[in-house]
């Protein structure tokens, strides 16, 4: 009978703990799927994929935060003109810069765009989705094939 060496016991379960991420990995799903807010930020929660995703698992758009600001400066230019006996025209230029700080955010119930990221078990929320159609959209959603 040949020599056969048998591997140790911790060598065949980092094998087969290998083998069950891969399983895992292949099943997960892949690109942007739809999940559905069951609390806001901060302590965000989503449902998506019969899971409960969490903020440690999650990077979301700054936009759908509470507090985001955006600055924003240009120029108008109009003219008025007064109607009658003679033309009259005022030239408006005026420079401004604005600053908007958001102050909603996500809302239970919300659908919302999920992207997993390979490997890593986090996941990517990047906006807030409208379904115009009947029914949850979630629901639709998940069902879909």
């Amino acid at each position: 009978m040949p020599d056969i060496e048998i591997p140790p016991a911790e060598q065949s379960v980092s094998k087969m703990i290998d083998l069950q991420h891969q399983i895992a990995e292949s099943h997960a799903p892949q690109g942007t799927t739809v999940g559905k807010v069951i609390a806001p930020p901060p302590d965000i929660k989503i449902a998506w994929n019969n899971i409960i995703l969490t903020k440690e698992r999650i990077y979301i758009d700054e936009y759908l935060l509470v507090g985001h600001q955006r600055t924003a400066k240009g120029q108008i230019t109009s003219g008025t003109q007064e109607a009658g006996h003679h033309v009259h025209k005022h030239d408006i230029d005026n420079p401004y810069e604005e600053t908007w700080i958001l102050t909603d955010t996500l809302k239970e119930g919300d659908l919302v765009e999920v992207t997993p990221m390979k490997g890593d078990q986090l996941f990517i929320v990047k906006c807030k989705l409208i379904y115009l159609g009947k029914g949850d959209g979630y629901e639709v959603a998940k069902n879909a094939k």
